[in-house]
């Protein structure tokens, strides 16, 4: 075995070695219990981040898991598409690279070019989750654009249009002009600006002779953000409890500029505080609006082109959206063709010629941005296809509150309801080139139909060949396809799918922030189209675990604008730092920036970040998986376990050439037990008890520490030490069954950690198994360690506790006299206590070898008069040790120091134990061992200071 532990030098053969022998694949024809999972497939349009790597983690720790716990264990694998995403960075490389400006020319080539990008982002994007020791079944990879998935796809699509779920609608959609796509609600990004509000006279139409005769022009005032929308405007709004507008009732007025009779009407929705208490309608591009022209039954006008310039006719609809005449369509021609904000200047100049523009006034208020074009969002109304939410939401909110489907932490439970009870119609048509086109075909009277494909929609509907067919332009929202993952991965529609053999999958992990975009909807589609084998519906997952957000050591999200992203992998392997700040500023947006970021990257990583492997790596990341919606990110956390692998290697290391050349059994069957041996073995089966508790309820971050606690501080710091202490006490044939023990801990130690730790536990356990010259294919499929009810021995586990405890304050003695640690002395001790004293007997030799003690000796009243220094444990012992007060004591500055250094120590864990956040976070084991050390700080510091006579 090595003597130093280098990551780089195993992991990747480890990971060849389990790929070649094809660990990673299900059985498909099994009686076993099965174990599936999906991978949140990572969009193409780049590399893996933390966020993904943070989940992988947590992914396959419960994979590798419950493939140990003897399960038909499958790990879906596979890409997203990303449609809208991708095609927005392919586009910009080729105008970049090829100068093409026009997409909609070139979309034979575009398409090739997309299929080229998508082969080299998934390179990058496989070479990662093998670097990150994923477990991932590589056979039954998927792609959403696959065939497969496609025909799944498809059919979903028309058992939904058959059922009468999916229909085609003229209604108000969220306009992207950059990308001439609508996107979704979940897709717009709103921003905070400060804006002008125009407060605009309409003139109140008259039908009073009298004053007609006298030409009496009576006003009313709006304020609006948007003066350009007037041409759209259907009627003014004012809240029925306005006493200043009661005799507006039944009135009309004129709309400025194109001189429309619009009605007043009432609605509650109005605020009576906000601008004049009077809202301009225009339903045709604004959402509020929108809806009080459903509510009111207004016609609807759309004034702009999907370029957002004003059109020569506007587009007038009644409130179903059926073409109208209820209004003149013409535009004045000085207003046709203009930029949304040309018009707008357009507009104010007349009004403010005609006197219609009354004030101007700045206002705080939140702008609609698309997520990934960043371009205004304009609402407008458009064609487009939506799946009735309503009747699926219902079940979806019933399976969950029935428990049928667990969310953890339970929190999250009332932002998925939030959002469901409020769901409305989903928009799934896409006016962009990548993704699934939707399978609807139309004939030149524009009748629909639909269809897998046209030969399928000809036979379907007896169509003939020479009647012209057309296959609509737009293509499926991405999320579509995505929430129908984890059943058209198993191959559904075909009969011979898996779906029967896996479906539902056990766990989803996930992000809170895609709750809406994916997890709800893959609970609908799923109930409505997967029926079990008694024809009832089927979830998609029994357990959905939702992870916090990584953000950078300062809590900022982690984005390239900021120039704070970490590749997982430059963990893994190391980068230097000019590599990490080309990498951090390579095709920068916002070129400005840059020196910042070049700044900050040197203060961060001045040297670069050093190669800590894989498995510190995801140490790092289970030990930060704690129920919090922010994760703050700690590169001296991923140092310290790096450290904690060393140690794992250590230990290891040296129980395998201490056992070399020596009998060792094969199985473990021990016939005589020293008490380490019975203590570790009790501790260890503590450990494995606590282990299943945690994973059970995704505490991760607890696993972590009980590993972390059990290899570090009681396995190595103490069972080692005593058996090292052993071979100066028995005699080599009294230590067989000790030599068995530690293996047996260590093959344990190794199967606990393996679903965490792969890469190290999978190398040691090879050697282990050498040692032992046992056949073994790999630790992977091994079985975990399973608790033993009724082992335990509370005599053993407080014998122990005692002889740590003593051990523990005699060194703390010790350094208090600045006396040698390997200096021969005499315990002293006074004790009512038996069961400690009887401790003392028998444990006399390992106290004397492992403390460096001549005699321990009852507490003499004769020493009185000499010097001493004394420690008294939980009020049942107290021991003495004597010293030389001239030769070994420190002096009095020395002793200031050491006081000083206590305190400051106890000011840093007293401030943690006063702050809410670090007790609601930290795990139970962390507060119990800060609160432990405050006790022993305290007591050192009043013994330094009664020496120093303070």
């Amino acid at each position: 075995m090595d003597k130093v532990y280098i990551p780089n030098t195993i992991e990747q053969s480890i990971y060849s070695f389990w790929e070649k022998n094809n660990y990673f694949s299900p059985e498909k024809n099994s009686n076993k219990k099965s174990f599936y999972m999906v991978i949140p497939p990572p969009n193409i349009t780049g590399g893996l981040h933390m966020g993904h790597a943070f989940q992988y983690t947590i992914i396959d720790i419960l994979i590798r898991y419950n493939r140990m716990k003897g399960k038909n264990t499958l790990w879906q694998m596979g890409t997203d598409h990303a449609g809208i995403a991708t095609q927005i960075l392919v586009e910009k490389k080729l105008l970049k690279e090829k100068k093409i400006y026009n997409i909609s020319h070139t979309k034979k080539y575009f398409l090739k070019k997309i299929w080229e990008w998508k082969e080299k982002k998934e390179k990058t994007i496989f070479k990662q989750i093998r670097r990150l020791g994923s477990s991932v079944d590589w056979n039954s990879n998927r792609f959403t654009l696959d065939p497969k998935i496609s025909n799944a796809v498809n059919k979903a699509f028309i058992i939904l249009y058959n059922n009468n779920l999916i229909y085609k609608g003229k209604r108000l959609s969220n306009w992207d002009s950059k990308l001439n796509s609508v996107i979704s609600d979940l897709e717009v990004d709103m921003h905070n600006a400060s804006i002008n509000i125009w407060y605009i006279k309409y003139e109140i139409e008259n039908n009073n002779k009298s004053e007609k005769i006298n030409n009496q022009k009576k006003y009313i005032t709006i304020a609006t953000t948007r003066p350009e929308t007037l041409l759209g405007d259907t009627a003014i709004a004012i809240h029925p409890d306005d006493s200043r507008y009661k005799n507006m009732v039944g009135k009309k007025v004129i709309v400025p500029i194109v001189n429309r009779s619009i009605p007043i009407i009432f609605d509650k929705y109005v605020d009576i505080k906000k601008g004049t208490g009077c809202v301009k309608v225009t339903p045709g591009h604004d959402f509020n609006d929108y809806s009080i022209g459903i509510r009111h039954k207004l016609p609807m006008i759309n004034i702009f082109t999907f370029n957002l310039k004003i059109k020569k006719k506007l587009d007038i609809y009644d409130y179903n959206g059926i073409k109208s005449t209820e209004y003149n369509n013409c535009v004045p021609i000085f207003l046709q063709k203009l930029e949304k904000i040309e018009a707008r200047n357009k507009i104010l100049k007349i009004l403010k010629k005609i006197n219609l523009l009354e004030n101007v006034k700045k206002i705080e208020t939140m702008i609609p941005y698309g997520d990934r074009s960043n371009a205004i969002i304009e609402p407008i109304l458009t064609s487009q296809w939506y799946v009735k939410t309503k009747k699926l939401a219902k079940k979806a909110i019933h399976v969950v509150k029935t428990k049928k489907i667990l969310f953890f932490p339970e929190k999250y439970k009332k932002l998925y309801y939030s959002w469901m009870n409020n769901i409305q119609d989903w928009c799934i048509s896409r006016q962009v080139i990548w993704g699934h086109r939707i399978p609807i075909w139309y004939d030149k009277e524009k009748n629909i139909y639909v269809g897998k494909n046209e030969l399928t929609v000809r036979n379907k509907y007896n169509i003939s060949d020479t009647v012209y067919l057309k296959q609509e332009k737009d293509v499926l929202d991405t999320w579509f396809s995505s929430s129908l993952w984890t059943f058209s991965t198993l191959g559904w529609p075909n009969k011979n799918n898996l779906v029967h053999i896996f479906h539902p999958s056990n766990i989803l992990v996930s992000g809170f922030d895609i709750i809406f975009f994916w997890i709800a909807r893959m609970i609908m589609l799923t109930l409505y189209l997967i029926k079990d084998t008694k024809k009832n519906s089927q979830i998609p997952f029994k357990k959905i675990y939702i992870t916090g957000l990584i953000r950078d050591e300062l809590g900022q999200k982690m984005s390239k604008s900021k120039g704070n992203v970490i590749d997982p992998i430059d963990m893994i392997d190391g980068i230097s730092l000019p590599d990490l700040i080309k990498k951090r500023t390579k095709n920068m947006i916002k070129t400005d920036l840059v020196h910042d970021i070049i700044i900050r990257t040197k203060k961060s990583f001045p040297k670069g970040i050093k190669s800590y492997g894989t498995d510190a790596l995801r140490l790092t990341f289970a030990s930060l998986a704690a129920p919090t919606r922010n994760i703050i990110w700690d590169m001296n956390r991923l140092k310290s376990y790096r450290n904690f692998c060393n140690k794992i290697w250590n230990a290891s290391r040296f129980i395998i050439l201490y056992n070399q050349n020596k009998k060792i059994s094969k199985k473990f069957a021990p016939k005589k037990l020293y008490f380490f041996d019975h203590w570790i073995l009790i501790e260890l089966n503590e450990l494995i008890k606590k282990f299943k508790i945690e994973i059970d309820i995704f505490r991760f971050d607890n696993i972590v520490m009980l590993i972390f606690d059990f290899i570090k501080n009681k396995f190595c710091d103490w069972y080692l030490e005593l058996v090292k202490l052993s071979t100066l006490i028995y005699s080599e044939n009294k230590l067989q069954s000790t030599r068995d023990c530690m293996i047996y801990v260590l093959e344990n130690i190794l199967c606990l950690s393996h679903p965490i730790i792969p890469f190290i536990t999978e190398s040691i356990w090879e050697k282990v198994k050498n040692l032992k010259k046992i056949t073994y294919h790999t630790i992977m499929l091994e079985k975990f360690p399973v608790y033993k009810k009724f082992f335990l021995d509370t005599k053993i586990l407080q014998d122990m506790y005692w002889f740590k405890k003593i051990i523990k304050s005699l060194r703390n003695l010790r350094s208090q006299c600045n006396i040698s640690y390997r200096k021969l002395i005499t315990l002293y001790y006074k004790s009512n206590n038996n069961n400690i004293k009887k401790i003392l007997s028998k444990r006399k030799k390992y106290f004397q070898k492992i403390a460096f003690i001549k005699k321990i000796i009852l507490f003499d009243k004769n020493i009185n008069n000499l010097h001493y220094s004394s420690n008294i444990i939980d009020n049942e012992i107290e021991i003495f040790i004597l010293f030389d007060k001239c030769k070994n004591n420190y002096s009095s500055e020395e002793l200031d120091i050491k006081i000083k250094k206590i305190q400051k120590k106890i000011n840093c864990i007293e401030l943690n134990l006063l702050n809410k956040n670090f007790l609601n976070k930290a795990p139970l084991i962390v507060i119990k061992k800060e609160k432990e050390k405050l006790i022993l700080l305290k007591k050192n510091k009043k013994n330094l200071m009664l020496k120093n006579n303070i």
